[in-house]
């Protein structure tokens, strides 16, 4: 993401956390198509992300929708909020990753397969670049 959008940083953000949460539900179902023999507990895990992607993606498209009706002009309330936004997207993508890792290092049918194992690490850099974009928003002082 560039840096150069200045007072429209909120919108960008909010853009590419509509963006990964999208691509991390998307992930969830890869994974599972990829390896069909996941065990139960990983598989299921799998369905729950899922969701709770679902959700956060949605919480964000209301956000921006909200954004869209103020004119894209930010008051200190709707920063706060924002930067709840962000940050709670951001916490959740560290908690996949976490969980990713989790696979590569426990599931037999992940360890077992160096293709997947591409798969997997692919997911986290992922996961990992929107992490990045959304902690130099935080810290920024663009938003």
């Amino acid at each position: 993401m560039q840096f150069y959008y200045r007072n429209q940083m909120p919108l960008r953000v909010l853009d590419e956390c509509e963006f990964w949460k999208q691509q991390e539900e998307e992930h969830t179902v890869v994974i599972r198509e990829l390896m069909k023999d996941l065990e139960t507990e990983f598989f299921d895990a799998l369905f729950e992300w899922e969701t709770a992607f679902r959700e956060a993606h949605g919480r964000v498209v209301r956000f921006i929708e909200t954004t869209i009706r103020t004119t894209g002009t930010f008051t200190y309330e709707l920063y706060r909020e924002l930067t709840k936004l962000v940050s709670f997207c951001l916490e959740q993508s560290v908690q996949f990753i976490a969980f990713c890792n989790q696979l590569i290092q426990e599931s037999e049918p992940i360890v077992n397969n160096p293709t997947a194992k591409v798969v997997m690490k692919h997911i986290i850099d992922e996961s990992e670049y929107f992490v990045g974009i959304a902690q130099a928003v935080l810290y920024s002082k663009y938003i």
